[in-house]
């Protein structure tokens, strides 16, 4: 028989709803709530990637890390049953994210494998230099079906501290390292999900999609954009964070990105932008330094071997290595969202962040006329 009883979370004045906090007020079985942080050297020598996520209508919590040192993703992900104790405590297996101060300080921590000492660990403080900054509502639609309802914020910070993959230690030093977060909730598809059909109808054909947080020592850039097959744009937004200013709204942001030949995987690009209230031009230049496929190791779509919300068992947790030299072993990860750590620079200032980027389908704008049409 079902325990209804309160939970620890009724205590404080937190509700929206007239529900316990035990219960979401939509019964959809795709609703989600969870975080993402970058870590990452300025040199492009490393690329740490983490997150967690609860999903209460599945009865899943997950979190999982991944490391790019060389051609090398190291790999930890685990998952568990989500108890009504547990929801303010951020933890799954060896991963756990320690909030020390609401939307300031964090504990990033991933425990080692007594059976492998080569795997990856780390200890990482998690400092927010800039102020939160909302994101546009994100609605996506399938034929008269909502797929998606997201709300999001985004940070930029700095970090210290340490990690250990591959018989290596890498020592965070002050100035030399970034971190950006991302924190979502909402509903959004999770494997297993069944279109019906609004599917069949109104199947996909081309989805180009750019966010970027990025940290310059004296303010923070974000840039959004997510545009459809004919170039149509459902989510816009740039915004520049300078602290104790107000924030500046920065048009309608223009990317041209250079692949590399035969591949949608960017070596560059120029973000092109407004500065209002003259509307003088400006122009962010982006170059990357290294990248990581969120569908190899990280869970997202269209990973083959996890994904996020899947129920896996009690205590499951599973520690692996991929090689990103070789693009055959993992062929699904150009159909996803690449994250690529990279360095920025705008108006005479350099600055370091995160370039994501997904480009499937036709994409009128770039010259992609389907799935299987790369860069020349």
């Amino acid at each position: 028989m079902p325990d209804d009883r309160p939970v620890a979370l009724d205590e404080y004045p937190i509700h929206q709803v007239p529900l316990s906090m035990k219960h979401l007020a939509t019964g959809d079985r795709n609703a989600y709530d969870r975080c993402i942080f970058h870590v990452f050297d300025h040199q492009g020598r490393a690329l740490l990637i983490l997150g967690l996520g609860v999903y209460p209508n599945v009865g899943v919590i997950d979190a999982y890390a991944t490391l790019r040192r060389g051609d090398t993703l190291y790999a930890v992900r685990a998952s568990d049953a989500l108890r009504d104790d547990a929801r303010m405590e951020l933890a799954v297996g060896p991963l756990r994210i320690q909030v020390e101060r609401p939307l300031k300080d964090f504990v990033l921590t991933c425990a080692a494998d007594p059976g492998d000492p080569d795997g990856l660990s780390y200890e990482i403080n998690w400092s927010a230099d800039f102020p939160a900054l909302w994101e546009p509502h994100h609605l996506q639609r399938r034929g008269d079906r909502l797929t998606l309802e997201g709300r999001r914020f985004v940070q930029a910070g700095r970090c210290d501290g340490w990690i250990r993959a591959g018989g290596e230690e890498l020592r965070l030093t002050a100035g030399e390292w970034t971190g950006t977060r991302d924190r979502s909730w909402g509903v959004r598809p999770l494997p297993g999900e069944d279109g019906g059909r609004s599917a069949d109808e109104h199947p996909t054909q081309g989805f180009h999609w750019i966010w970027s947080p990025v940290r310059f020592e004296d303010r923070f850039l974000m840039i959004v954009t997510q545009e459809d097959a004919d170039g149509h744009r459902s989510l816009n937004d740039a915004t520049l964070v300078r602290p104790g200013e107000r924030d500046l709204q920065l048009g309608w942001p223009r990317t041209d990105i250079t692949y590399r030949p035969g591949t949608r995987h960017p070596r560059s690009a120029v973000v092109h932008l407004t500065h209002p209230p003259d509307g003088k031009p400006l122009e962010l230049g982006v170059e990357v330094l290294t990248s990581s496929p969120l569908a190899v190791g990280a869970g997202y779509p269209p990973a083959d071997d996890w994904q996020h919300g899947s129920w896996r068992g009690r205590d499951w947790t599973d520690r692996r290595s991929y090689d990103l030299a070789d693009p055959a072993g993992h062929p699904l990860a150009a159909y996803g969202v690449t994250d690529h750590a990279a360095r920025f620079t705008l108006d005479g200032r350099t600055g370091h962040g995160i370039f994501e980027h997904g480009s499937f389908g036709r994409h009128d704008p770039s010259g992609f006329t389907g799935f299987d049409s790369v860069a020349p």
